[in-house]
């Protein structure tokens, strides 16, 4: 038997930090003399309650280190859970979900998804609005410290090609695992005041500038207008997607940057290739929009420019025409999407490392037909990558394409339309938060899906951010057995 008692005790002290950031909005909407934080009040009561009796209750079974199945437990517990307790204040109070799809929103702001089943942003207590943002800030915290510290030792998806970085944080080097862990919330912190900031600079409200800065670092996108970055200045927008770009690059670089190594950064391939071919869609867009509808260069590119940016980096936002889109703009759209930006950020999708595995495996295979007896290691950023890795890779490529085809396939038998179907499960999977097709068109959100479809890409999302296959192992037999 798996002891559940470290993974608990590590779950109810996530629950009694939420219940303390729980006040924050009630305290927003008390001094606006909004009566809606009382349901945030009455939310941190159950959330801090149910924390302290689960972390006394298992204090007993508290130990330095986790092994690999108490981390897979406790990852997926954490996303699991933890949105269970955020969802409160939105079925509490303002806008009285039902539970079932508020759920959905805080799902969607943990994982960092971005979509929503809210109507009338403009009009919702502000409290409500920086608990949005507050979601998407946590959980964009949380998959940080997820990505570089449990998924390498997880082994998911070929992300134990990372542990190479000096990352071995479990049994004896959990040490290392906490400085990790405290130069990257300096980091994280830093970057969400500096995007914040300017922000406010450049004529955002006070309150905006905050939602937004932390929907940016997180890559999220929920926002406090119904029509997202469309309202905003250019400058804005170029601001936004600078701000995406660099939120979607590898943490690890970032953490190396401020220990006074920039090399790493800059010679990155994985980075490279991410600013390669974004630039490349954003310029190919921009062109056949100025050729296909007369639209001005400069405001083409930045349409393209942030709307791109937005959806390879998983973030969310729109802006301009960008609901209008269709044909091969949208295709192109489509396929940023599933390629996402890098392992190793809060970006999800494939990930361009991923994709950059599987097409040296495919050059690979190509050279082999002609050479079928020459050695041809599969190589990355000059190091041989292991079986293990391609491995892990083909599963993950191969499990997103199979549960991407199945959950389109149950969405339809909800009595969902093909497209409204396909798009909602493309961003839900890819936790890019965007929406196309009947049902999101009359109000940009997904409030018009049935429940049974809203619990599909409920599941879609978490499983989306986990990596898919931490999900699945969960179904093993063996997995529970020493």
């Amino acid at each position: 038997m798996i002891d559940l008692r470290p993974v608990a005790y590590v779950i109810g002290r996530i629950l009694v930090v939420l219940a303390i950031l729980m006040l924050a909005p009630a305290i927003i909407d008390w001094r606006a003399g909004d009566a809606n934080g009382v349901a945030f009040a009455q939310s941190a009561i159950i959330t801090g309650f149910v924390g302290a009796v689960l972390s006394l209750a298992t204090v007993n079974g508290l130990s330095t280190s986790l092994d690999v199945r108490q981390a897979y437990l406790l990852t997926i517990g954490i996303w699991v859970l933890t949105p269970a307790f955020s969802a409160l204040p939105f079925w509490l109070g303002a806008p009285h979900l039902t539970p079932v799809y508020a759920y959905f929103e805080a799902v969607s702001g943990i994982t960092t998804t971005g979509a929503s089943v809210i109507v009338g942003l403009e009009v919702l207590p502000e409290g409500v609005n920086l608990w949005r943002g507050m979601m998407h800030w946590v959980g964009g915290l949380g998959i940080a410290f997820i990505a570089m510290i449990f998924l390498p030792i997880m082994r998911v998806g070929g992300m134990q090609f990372f542990r190479t970085e000096g990352f071995d944080t479990f049994g004896k080097a959990l040490p290392r695992a906490t400085d990790i862990a405290r130069q990257l919330l300096v980091l994280y912190c830093g970057l969400t005041l500096g995007f914040a900031l300017v922000y406010a600079a450049l004529g955002m409200p006070a309150l905006e500038a905050v939602v937004h800065g932390m929907s940016t670092v997180s890559t999220g996108g929920f926002g406090t207008r119904d029509d997202s970055f469309s309202s905003y200045s250019a400058a804005m927008l170029y601001a936004a997607s600078l701000f995406m770009i660099l939120s979607s690059l590898p943490y690890i670089r970032y953490v190396q940057l401020m220990n006074g190594q920039a090399t790493p950064l800059w010679r990155d391939s994985q980075a490279r290739a991410y600013l390669r071919w974004l630039l490349s869609a954003v310029v190919f867009v921009a062109g056949w929009q100025v050729w296909s509808t007369g639209m001005g260069v400069e405001l083409a590119f930045r349409e393209s420019l942030f709307n791109l940016t937005s959806i390879m980096s998983s973030t969310g936002f729109f802006a301009g025409s960008f609901p209008e889109w269709g044909g091969v703009m949208l295709v192109v759209a489509l396929v940023l999407g599933v390629v996402g930006a890098c392992s190793g950020s809060s970006a999800s999708g494939l990930s361009v490392f991923r994709v950059q595995i599987a097409m040296a495996l495919l050059r690979r295979q190509i050279r082999q037909i002609t050479s079928p007896s020459a050695v041809d290691p599969v190589k990355y950023d000059g190091r041989t990558v292991g079986e293990d890795v391609i491995s892990a890779v083909i599963m993950f490529i191969s499990g997103f394409i199979l549960i991407f085809g199945v959950l389109t396939v149950a969405m339809t038998l909800t009595g969902v339309d093909i497209e409204s179907a396909l798009f909602g499960v493309w961003q839900a999977l890819g936790n890019a938060g965007y929406g196309f097709g009947p049902l999101v068109s009359r109000t940009g959100t997904f409030i018009d899906y049935p429940e049974a479809a809203i619990l599909i890409m409920t599941l879609a999302m978490i499983m989306g951010r986990l990596g898919l296959m931490a999900v699945l192992v969960l179904l093993l037999p063996r997995f529970w057995r020493r």
